[in-house]
């Protein structure tokens, strides 16, 4: 590209100034930003041109005899693009149900007090909690499924739990605002359950393991799927948050020891991604569930723990 200076005006030395509305008599001066967009769809059509510093602004010159064809293309061009790039969708009014979200999660911690208690000293039957209930893929596989529930309910120590509850515990409320809290606990509980099953087809039939991480890594997926979903026109804003978030949950939380396991992480994260669009097509075409019907889910989900446990009661293990 030549650029001069001064103010060349129309058909000075052959050369003829382009409009800036691209009308035949309009204004001349451009920004530098459509003078450096034009001048690339000029290049790509090779016509030759020249720019000119013009007060504050550009000018962008053709020959005569390629001001038409100049023209066409520029025009061609801001037609194609008049509407690109598209505005950023909006981002729905988000479920204020934190207080609700945070007391599953305490739950979840009153559970894990209850497992450390000796029943028998208060006059009950002693139960071991992760002999019958953890993840153990050689008894799953010969018919125990309750126990893909169950592991997600346990945690092998004060540790585990905190870590779980309170890195995980972000996510999960963050895709509860975005769900509603039944659709999205449902959607952890069921992505937790597969995570945990696949991952006892592809492990050694001695691998043990328990904890609510393959949901949690679940909810990631699932905020990262919905991403996708929702900034598909935007790549910045589809991976880079939920991609950092799962590195640093997956280094908080080791990728070694009794309390990890990467593979059931894996598929947790892989089930969040594959039914996070499902929830976000669901909720967006027809909105949060009411009070009612997110009361049935949570009773659904719910349901489906205690009759794990109770099978795995009644199994003993």
């Amino acid at each position: 590209m030549e650029t001069v200076t001064g103010d060349p005006g129309a058909g000075e030395d052959g050369w003829r100034v382009i409009p800036a509305d691209l009308g035949e008599n309009g204004a001349t001066i451009l920004s530098e930003r459509q003078l450096q967009l034009w001048t690339l769809v000029l290049q790509a059509r090779n016509v030759p041109y020249q720019s000119a510093t013009c007060g504050t602004g550009w000018q962008l010159l053709v020959p005569l005899a390629a001001y038409q064809l100049a023209l066409g293309e520029l025009r061609r061009y801001e037609e194609l693009n008049r509407n690109w790039p598209p505005p950023a969708p909006v981002t729905p009014v988000q479920d204020n149900n934190t207080l609700v979200t945070l007391s599953v999660l305490l739950l979840l911690a009153t559970f894990h007090n209850i497992t450390q208690l000796d029943a028998a000293q208060f006059g009950y039957r002693y139960i071991d909690w992760y002999a019958i209930g953890s993840a153990d893929a050689a008894r799953m596989l010969d018919g125990q499924w309750w126990r893909a529930v169950t592991a997600l309910t346990l945690h092998a120590n004060w540790l585990h739990l905190f870590s779980n509850l309170s890195i995980g515990g972000f996510f999960i409320v963050c895709l509860c605002r975005e769900l509603g809290s039944g659709v999205a606990w449902c959607l952890l509980l069921v992505a937790g359950i597969l995570g945990n099953a696949t991952n006892a087809l592809v492990q050694q039939p001695d691998h043990v393991s328990v904890g609510s991480s393959t949901a949690v890594f679940a909810a990631v997926g699932s905020l990262a799927a919905i991403s996708v979903v929702r900034y598909r026109q935007f790549p910045s804003k589809r991976w880079t948050l939920p991609a950092a978030a799962a590195l640093a949950l997956l280094g908080l939380l080791g990728t070694e020891g009794p309390q990890t396991d990467l593979g059931a992480h894996f598929f947790g994260f892989l089930f969040g991604i594959g039914f996070g669009p499902g929830g976000g097509f669901l909720i967006g075409r027809y909105g949060r569930p009411g009070p009612l019907l997110n009361a049935l889910l949570a009773l659904a989900g719910a349901g489906v723990v205690v009759a794990a446990w109770w099978l795995a009661i009644a199994s003993g293990g």
